[in-house]
């Protein structure tokens, strides 16, 4: 029996439309990130059309009470073989159009952890733009039940971060969980927690606490052979530098 299916030739192409309330800005931004714009129209309606590699974003007409900086204009998933390449192509666009990485604010790029499966752009439209490593692996939100004690609350701050994007609820899972289980945990994921809680606090604004978590990184007896299994833990190593402990 013939199915629909196989009357059709399967060679579908799926374009993301996306909601733009900020049609200027968001030509710029994307402008400045390297896409090609292959359509451009702000009257009588708002239509874009960007290009960039081997996919497209099309953007139209949004809500008159939309605001991009509640970042609930819509977005889309983009899956690639290999996500760390995009994130340091998009990082150097940024530093050579705005002098810096934007990590905060809209729009902004997640940083990116050694390592992890995905990360974001939120456009100055409010959109969230996600690429995904294509073999990216299932996780167990909670931490993975394999683990325990200091190591599931680390698993469980690197999914909080990595995929839901929320490094509030990463901040406080590892304040709750260096109060209640880093007594008895090892040296090394006590070092993971402190540099999560030093890179997160420098993000959110919470620089008050970061002598207090330094302070405690120096007081650990981490050898120079764990510090790379520590640094891998964040994204950017370079906020541990003053924080290392004497070499043992």
């Amino acid at each position: 029996m013939t199915t629909n299916e196989d009357r059709v030739q399967p060679n579908e192409t799926t374009v993301p439309l996306l909601h733009c309330p900020v049609p200027e800005e968001t030509l710029a931004f994307w402008r400045a990130l390297g896409f090609r714009v292959t359509y451009e129209q702000t009257r009588p309606y708002v239509y874009l059309a960007f290009r960039w590699s081997g996919f497209d974003l099309h953007y139209g007409p949004a809500p008159k009470d939309l605001d991009p900086a509640k970042e609930q204009s819509g977005g889309c998933l983009v899956m690639v073989d290999a996500v760390a390449s995009y994130h340091a192509v998009f990082a150097e666009a940024m530093r050579r159009s705005y002098g810096k990485v934007l990590v905060k604010g809209v729009p902004r790029m997640t940083r990116y952890r050694a390592g992890a499966s995905r990360f974001i752009i939120v456009d100055p439209s409010g959109n969230t733009i996600v690429f995904i490593q294509r073999n990216e692996k299932e996780v167990e939100y909670g931490g993975s039940k394999k683990l325990d004690g200091l190591a599931q609350v680390l698993d469980n701050a690197r999914i909080l971060r990595e995929f839901k994007m929320d490094d509030r609820a990463a901040y406080r899972a590892l304040d709750s969980g260096m109060r209640r289980r880093a007594e008895d945990a090892p040296v090394v994921e006590q070092a993971m927690a402190l540099a999560g809680l030093i890179e997160l606090a420098t993000a959110l604004d919470k620089a008050d606490r970061v002598p207090e978590w330094g302070a405690r990184l120096q007081a650990l007896p981490l050898t120079l052979e764990q510090r790379p299994q520590v640094a891998r833990y964040v994204a950017d190593p370079t906020v541990l530098e003053q924080w290392w402990p004497e070499p043992r």
